[in-house]
């Protein structure tokens, strides 16, 4: 987008640039998220329940939206610079604040402050903010300043719901009809954001850094793996208070295997290939398609399988030492095997869906593994525990090995092209710091 305004406008906030990458201030900003993805498998930790489940995907998308107003606003200006710094502390003060209130977003306990009203409170802080800064960017633009008076108005409608969800169901209703009565305005309030960002997002977004939009969303795949090994190594008691039997070296063995193969399937090819694509579409309106629909879109799902993958690893270490549980562990059961099992075939299922849109690429070894886990999930629901995290190891690492070897000559050519960039760039910076330093 053009400076429109001048001096005063870059004296408030700096335009970004083709060439932008992500900022140590962002990397700042996504330390809260790490601690948000903790508290989301902490919320169904606690209490297993398929309610429960469900809760910690509504949470989790929206607590995805919030983090989607980093990203847009670190690719349109600079994070770091004018006022962006100050606005940025705001935010990320209000989004601790969502954090803290998650246990209680649902319900309502005994002291302190109403938990679901301060949730919606705190939403809105963080969503108010982003969006002031997009208007300001807008406003001498009358077009996208129409388009983004209707956007303003989407967490407005999400808020009023989510404070109806705390408040109206314990009024009206009890027991299961106050349930499905307060996750239906939930579910309301996520589709609005959703929902417009199909409609009103693809016409107003424009994606000035491709490669920063890229290089944003693989952290948070970085980030979201990394509570995957912090939640097998810090379930209810830490790794260090635990007796190093032959299980649980074994649970962290098969736990450490799985999120190496969940990195490289991501990170490998398909991470440079999109990437890539990302820069290729010049066309302003093509390029904030494919952002939205392959980023903001579907790697939530790939967030969430992470997410689930990490929830059912919590627990698994510590009750592999207790004194009193067999060798290999009790039986899975029903809703762990969905949990885990689930959490990485939802994980590999975004994974070809992505290649699909973006490379026009059917991705057969991620597409069969996902079969594989369907079918083999509920022969796994009465297997011990570390048998069936053993099965799901020997899936994850064939199904990745499988389409490293498939992808052939299509996968040389990404990779070389990803470091020639990189070694162009460090030339060029090179060149740059003899000059100037």
């Amino acid at each position: 987008m053009a400076n429109r305004g001048g001096t005063r406008w870059a004296s408030v906030v700096r335009p970004g640039a083709p060439g932008s990458r992500v900022t140590r201030l962002e990397l700042f900003y996504d330390l809260i998220f790490t601690f948000a993805f903790l508290t989301v498998t902490g919320l169904t930790a606690s209490r297993p329940s398929w309610v429960n489940l469900f809760r910690a995907l509504l949470v989790l998308a929206l607590l995805w939206w919030c983090w989607q107003g980093f990203a847009g606003l670190g690719n349109l200006v600079r994070a770091d610079q004018g006022v962006l710094p100050v606005v940025g502390f705001v935010i990320v003060a209000a989004t601790f604040l969502l954090v803290l209130s998650i246990p209680g977003a649902f319900v309502d306990e005994p002291g302190g402050l109403n938990g679901p009203l301060v949730f919606a409170v705190c939403y809105f802080l963080v969503r108010a903010p982003q969006l002031t800064i997009f208007g300001w960017v807008a406003r001498s633009d009358p077009a996208r300043f129409r388009l983004w008076r209707q956007l303003a108005a989407l967490p407005v409608v999400a808020t009023v719901l989510l404070v109806a969800a705390g408040q109206v169901p314990p009024r009206v209703a009890s027991g299961a009809l106050a349930t499905g009565l307060q996750l239906g305005l939930w579910t309301a309030a996520v589709l609005v954001e959703y929902a417009a960002g199909i409609v009103l997002g693809g016409s107003y977004w424009v994606v000035i850094s491709a490669g920063h939009w890229a290089e944003r969303h693989a952290l948070m795949i970085l980030l979201a793996l990394g509570e995957s090994v912090i939640a097998l190594g810090l379930g209810p008691k830490a790794i260090s208070a635990l007796p190093l039997t032959g299980p649980v070296m074994t649970t962290a063995v098969l736990g450490i295997a799985i999120a190496a193969v969940l990195w490289w399937a991501y990170f490998d090819t398909l991470a440079f290939g999109v990437e890539q694509q990302l820069h290729t579409a010049g066309q302003p309106g093509t390029r904030a398609r494919l952002a939205r629909n392959a980023y903001t879109y579907l790697h939530l799902p790939m967030i969430a399988g992470i997410i689930f993958f990490a929830l059912g690893l919590k627990d698994l270490l510590a009750e592999s030492a207790l004194p009193g549980t067999p060798s290999w562990g009790e039986p899975l059961g029903a809703f762990w095997v969905t949990v885990l099992y689930g959490g990485v075939g939802l994980y590999l299922l975004s994974l070809a869906g992505c290649a699909l849109l973006v490379l026009h690429a059917v991705r057969w070894p991620l597409l069969v593994g996902v079969a594989v886990i369907v079918l083999v999930a509920p022969l796994a629901a009465p297997l011990p525990e570390l048998v069936a995290v053993a099965v799901l190891a020997v899936i994850c690492v064939s199904a990745t090995v499988a389409e490293t070897l498939s992808e052939d000559g299509r996968r040389r050519q990404i990779r070389q092209l990803a470091l020639e960039e990189q070694i162009a760039v460090e030339q060029e910076l090179s060149a740059w710091r003899r000059r100037h330093l």
